[in-house]
């Protein structure tokens, strides 16, 4: 049996909502030149309760192989069945200024035909950044957050159960390449440029040195002279800059799981006047297999003739106003009370931010 699920359609109408809060100025600029860092390996994920790699994924026996042999096993790649192994695709995130020792979260997926990460650990893998060096080495426990159960034609998946994450899985082998700040300057690169925000800054930073130390370059940018006094102490000077406390209008942040339908975001969340028209159109597919039988005696055959089934069914939309003041905890209310599951929530928080009446940032991780 197979279903496809479309939807969703929405209406929506918007006006913007403003709110006032206290945040520093480091939450809303970075340093020129000190950026994270982005990794890559390949590894494999072992001890699968049979859904990894099939005998057809041949680059996972090779790699099995290989990795055998470095610990003094010499098996043919022929020889493997590869059933609880999986090649994937680790990535991770190297922050600036990350040391020797840390620790960072990764990222793991798999690249072949496996079925399901669950249960896995990621065998040692060497995570390289963009100039080839390894910067980090991953292992540990692969958690999935779904699963898949059964075989053949009766199964059932839950999630997304070939893509995991090791919270702190990456060992850092090496410091992350930052370049050394500039004793007579720094630049702030702000988060996003607003013209009205820089000249925020620019105003807070030299009220809070009683000198004219900073100017806008543009509106993104914020070029800082460094006093002579906190020449040589470079941090310090830092420091004091982004410990500023700046008023800015609210800016807050939902963070989305699309492949475990996990929503997180605050209570207070502002959304604009909004109507949202929510419905869904549902296909299912249903294939039956009958068995032709021939008459005694007759020069017929045996076959099996598959029946095929489509049908469509379209549910009626379902709606959801919400007034002025109104959170995005009232609007998850009103969409748990027509029925939306949590993958309608992340597409309709998407539609409304797209419209411009979520006062928030969506970070999908």
């Amino acid at each position: 049996m197979f279903h496809r699920s479309l939807s969703l359609l929405l209406i929506v109408l918007c006006r913007p909502v403003d709110a006032a809060v206290q945040s520093r100025v480091r939450d809303l600029v970075s340093v020129e030149g000190v950026r994270d860092n982005q990794l890559v390996g390949y590894g494999l994920v072992v001890g699968l309760n049979g859904t990894g790699d099939k005998r057809q994924t041949i680059f996972s026996a090779q790699s099995l192989a290989n990795m055998l042999a470095r610990v003094g096993v010499t098996v043919p790649a022929a020889a493997f069945q590869v059933r609880n192994t999986a090649a994937v695709i680790v990535t991770a995130t190297l922050p600036p200024y990350a040391q020797t020792g840390g620790r960072i979260d990764i990222t793991v997926g798999a690249i072949g035909d496996a079925s399901n990460l669950q249960g896995g650990i990621l065998v040692q893998t060497s995570l390289r950044g963009a100039d080839g060096a390894v910067y980090a080495a991953a292992q540990g426990p692969v958690v999935t957050g779904g699963f898949a159960a059964g075989r053949g034609g009766n199964s059932q998946t839950m999630n997304h159960p070939t893509v995991g994450r090791i919270s702190g899985g990456a060992l850092i082998e090496k410091s992350a390449p930052t370049p050394e700040l500039d004793p007579r300057s720094i630049r702030l690169q702000l988060h996003k440029a607003d013209p009205e925000m820089a000249t925020t800054l620019v105003s807070a930073i030299n009220s809070s040195f009683q000198a004219e130390v900073a100017k806008a370059v543009h509106p993104g940018l914020i070029a800082v002279s460094v006093p002579t006094d906190y020449q040589t102490k470079r941090v310090e000077f830092l420091g004091k800059i982004e410990s500023l406390p700046i008023s800015r209008t609210a800016g807050l942040k939902i963070i989305i799981n699309e492949r475990t339908g996990t929503i997180v975001m605050g209570k207070d969340v502002p959304i604009s006047p909004v109507s949202i028209l929510h419905g869904a159109l549902t296909v299912e597919v249903q294939t039956r297999f009958d068995v032709s039988q021939p008459a005694p005696l007759s020069t017929g055959q045996t076959t099996v003739v598959p029946e095929q089934r489509v049908q469509a069914k379209e549910e009626r939309a379902k709606s959801v106003m919400l007034k002025d003041g109104a959170t995005v905890e009232d609007l998850v209310r009103g969409l748990q009370a027509i029925g939306a599951t949590a993958r309608d929530v992340i597409a309709i928080l998407d539609a409304i931010r797209a419209a411009g009446a979520l006062q928030a940032d969506l970070e999908v991780i």
